[in-house]
């Protein structure tokens, strides 16, 4: 028998979305009653798409019944940048925690409901879906790039002392009480925001696991170049390796803490 959320549970659900077009639509579709049963709201944050994202969301939140807003960035953050935008969204609104569900449509919120409901969020600071736990489930994804994973995966491990199993996927969770200093302003705001998350998560000392995930690579458009990720990832991990705390203090934020502002183009 599936248990309720225990009731102080104020959950928002955050989309980062950048030329999501023809996957958005299927994301929010996905948000099945039994997901909304779960969510207070929901917030697509938008980083200035322009293939039609944001009308394609906001015909596909007609269907929601719950509350829903769409939050157009005021500048080009990137994927990091619409992460901070919606932690302080979530800070100032009163939420108890936020999922981050990307937009492209590579992961499934089905296998969140699971942890939900044992009430795993309430006992970490941080819940991080995992594409190469036991139990996760990989569709499209090519041998390379498993391979490059599983080694950055084994790197990381090494230099934090803690077993790591994937540094970053579309599906997590944390609570805002482990946020709540807005540490993760300082984080730079490309793709690397997610690994300067984890080293975080892991040097700040907090609650954290890693639960299985489905993944799915079909018509999703990547904006990782492969080879130049991969070096800077390098670059991270020894660099975290050399100097721990020291590295982690960098301010990498490409503007003002403040300055990550976003307008709200539709709410239901």
């Amino acid at each position: 028998m599936r248990s309720a959320p225990i009731m102080n549970d104020r959950i928002l659900l955050f989309i980062p979305m950048y030329r999501c077009a023809r996957q958005i639509p299927r994301v929010i579709a996905h948000l099945t009653p039994e997901v909304q049963r779960r969510i207070a709201e929901v917030v697509v944050v938008d980083n200035g798409s322009p293939d039609g994202s944001v009308e394609a969301a906001r015909t596909a939140m007609a269907s929601l019944g719950i509350p829903a807003r769409i939050l157009l960035n005021d500048a080009n953050y990137n994927l990091g940048g619409s992460h901070k935008v919606a932690f302080d969204y979530a800070l100032t609104h009163g939420f108890s925690h936020v999922v981050v569900l990307h937009g492209d449509d590579q992961a499934d919120i089905a296998d969140l409901l699971p942890q939900l409901d044992a009430g795993r969020h309430n006992q970490y600071d941080c819940l991080l879906g995992s594409r190469f736990a036991s139990g996760s489930r990989l569709h499209g994804y090519s041998t390379l790039r498993i391979a490059g994973n599983w080694a950055f995966n084994l790197l990381f491990s090494i230099a934090t002392g803690r077993w790591l199993t994937d540094l970053g996927s579309g599906l997590n969770v944390f609570s805002t009480a482990w946020l709540a200093d807005q540490f993760y302003r300082r984080l730079g705001d490309d793709l690397t925001f997610n690994i300067y998350l984890l080293l975080n998560i892991v040097h700040r000392r907090a609650r954290y696991a890693f639960f299985p995930i489905s993944w799915r690579e079909d018509d999703q458009i990547s904006n990782v170049r492969l080879f130049r990720q991969g070096f800077r990832t390098l670059g991270i991990v020894a660099g975290y390796g050399l100097r721990r705390g020291g590295y982690l203090a960098t301010d990498r934020a490409s503007r003002p803490h403040t300055a990550y502002t976003a307008t709200t183009v539709h709410q239901q």
